[in-house]
This record gives C-alpha cells, sequence and structure tokens, in this order.
C-alpha cells in the first residue's frame, strides 16, 4: 500500500510535466536542437510501451513488438514500421535485447520505493 500512495503522490507532480513535456517536444521537433528532439521522442516511445501495451520501461515499443510478434497488436506496429524502415523492430530488438536481459537478471525491474 505504501508504494502505491508513494506512486500515486509521485504521479501528480510527474503527470503535468510529462504534458508540458509533451507541448516542448512538439516545439522542440520543428525549431529545436535535433538530438533534444530524438531523445524526447525516445523517452516517449518507453514510456508508451510501459503505459500502452504492459511492456518495460527500458524498452521501446518496436523491441517490445518484437518480442511479442505473435499477438495481433504487435503484428500491427511491426506491419507500420516495415512500411518506414524494413526489419526495423527486428533490429530494435536486436539491440535492445542485451539490455532486457541485464535488467531482468540483476532484478533491476523489481520493486523501487520502500
Amino acid at each position: 500500500m505504501k508504494e502505491r500512495l508513494a506512486g500515486f503522490l509521485l504521479m501528480t507532480a510527474v503527470v503535468p510535466m510529462a504534458v508540458l513535456g509533451y507541448l516542448i517536444l512538439c516545439i522542440v521537433g520543428f525549431v529545436g536542437p535535433v538530438a533534444r528532439g530524438r531523445a524526447g521522442v525516445r523517452a516517449l516511445d518507453h514510456f508508451v510501451n510501459a503505459a500502452v501495451f504492459n511492456g518495460y520501461a527500458w524498452e521501446s515499443v518496436s523491441s517490445h513488438a518484437w518480442r511479442e510478434r505473435h499477438r495481433r497488436w504487435a503484428r500491427v506496429v511491426i506491419w507500420v514500421t516495415d512500411r518506414f524502415q524494413k526489419d526495423h523492430c527486428r533490429r530494435a530488438n536486436k539491440r535492445e535485447q542485451p539490455v532486457v536481459d541485464l535488467v531482468l537478471s540483476k532484478g533491476l525491474h523489481g520493486k523501487s520505493i520502500f
């Protein structure tokens, strides 16, 4: 219960900052430094993967889709990304899977509050 309460209190501060960050990212995407925009999009990708697709917070939607390629949502993501870059999800997973394996083997995905 303590972890849930702490998470709720943290999110009341983080969510407004996330909305502000998204708005800044929209502006930076058009007129700001490319590296800052790329970092913001990467962070948003990981957030969406964790919040929407119930994936790992340290993994992109593309990498997660490749791991779960037998599922319908993953096949849709793979199909869409293949229209822009062939084998994007497979390459993302190849790049990110060692990070996933390390985090899981070290138990870094466990409880972090209290």
